[in-house]
């Protein structure tokens, strides 16, 4: 039987969630996209948000699902796109469960020392551009 203690890992703050945030901005701008984006903590609790001037409004409620089910799931959304295809093994989750799910790439959990510690979620973008931004957001977090 093991005796050790596991490790504290320190909790996603409010100036990790403006690093993702300007950084998915930052790689957004770059490429000419308008966007939203949403950090959340460990517990689905929004740490920060930003939709650009020019962005489409429904954008904020896309980033905020897109980071909700990256959270969730604790995989990028873009991982789980084939799986709720109407032939895939969680073809109904999306619609069973009841919660602000979404499955288009742009949403990823926020890792820590190996742990779940928040998630970030971009939308207004191409699914394929949002998932690069908050790639590059996370990436500019470590």
């Amino acid at each position: 039987m093991s005796t050790a203690t596991p490790t504290a890992v320190t909790p996603l703050s409010t100036q990790d969630a403006e690093i993702l945030l300007t950084a998915a901005r930052r790689a957004a701008e770059a490429a000419g996209a308008t966007v939203s984006v949403t950090v959340l903590d460990a517990g689905g609790h929004l740490l920060a948000f930003r939709r650009d001037d020019r962005a489409v409004l429904v954008s904020g409620e896309t980033s905020t699902r897109k980071a909700y089910t990256a959270l969730q799931l604790n995989a990028p959304t873009a991982d789980l796109v084939d799986l709720v295809k109407p032939d895939g093994p969680f073809h109904s989750l999306a619609t069973a469960l009841d919660r602000p799910l979404l499955f288009i790439a742009g949403g990823l959990p926020v890792h820590r020392d190996g742990r779940l510690v928040g998630a970030i979620g971009v939308g207004g973008g191409a699914p394929e551009q949002d998932h690069a931004f908050a790639t590059a957001a996370v990436t500019a977090l470590a």
